[in-house]
């Protein structure tokens, strides 16, 4: 039986919603790896809307499900209605709207929530025993969530290649273990079937991000 793993989108494009290629190297490695990709988003207004030419904010609005929607092809269910019995592992890839849309990580770091659905659904496959796959910034969820976890974000030293390496830092606050890794990397914590890559949290080419999220996949899917 081909494995059923639950894809979690935030919305489309780095700066408000899920990275796309990220979200893309998920899919495709689910699918070569002969598993069942359902895609789900919370039905809420994104925090905002980003001009990603401009790099700025916009005065329209736009729906977090309808957005995610356009990676999905339009195969996406609201993630109100995910049942985890029917699912073996749960997926979540990066871009700011983990950070905006899921949790309000960008505006209130190790001081913020995680919206209730999205709680709601990490805990119900921790609890269940099933695998949860983390990309680039969504291991802050995990971290919020599960204290004594272990993730990585990368490294949690600040360079040109590792621009956002003080999250390894905020993470260690929260009381996670901090794990660094290399970009094409995957660290598995195995008491909480955790399985995080760093993505996009490293300045590297494209398909060193690819490789990385690979590996993830396949830890997951090893676990479920």
């Amino acid at each position: 039986m081909a494995k059923r793993v639950a894809v979690v989108l935030a919305g489309c494009g780095v700066f408000d919603g899920s990275e796309i290629h990220e979200a893309s190297a998920v899919l495709v490695h689910l699918s070569r790896e002969g598993a069942q990709a359902e895609v789900y988003a919370p039905n809420m207004p994104q925090m905002h809307v980003v001009d990603h030419v401009k790099g700025q904010p916009t005065p329209e609005q736009r729906n977090v499900l309808v957005e995610s929607a356009r990676i999905a092809r339009g195969n996406i269910k609201d993630l109100a209605t995910l049942d985890v019995k029917g699912l073996d592992a749960l997926i979540i890839p990066g871009g700011f709207g983990v950070a905006k849309n899921l949790s309000t990580w960008a505006t209130q770091g190790k001081e913020c929530s995680v919206s209730k659905e999205v709680e709601g659904v990490l805990r119900a496959f921790h609890a269940a025993h099933k695998p949860i796959g983390l990309c680039c910034i969504s291991p802050v969820l995990a971290a919020k969530l599960f204290p004594g976890c272990e993730v990585t974000v990368g490294q949690d030293t600040e360079c040109e290649q590792w621009p956002y390496a003080k999250t390894a830092e905020a993470l260690q606050e929260l009381g996670c273990r901090h794990v660094n890794s290399q970009v094409t990397e995957a660290h598995v914590d195995p008491r909480n079937l955790l399985v995080s890559t760093s993505a996009f949290m490293c300045n590297a080419p494209l398909h060193h991000v690819h490789d990385g999220v690979g590996k993830m996949v396949r830890e997951v899917l090893r676990l479920a």
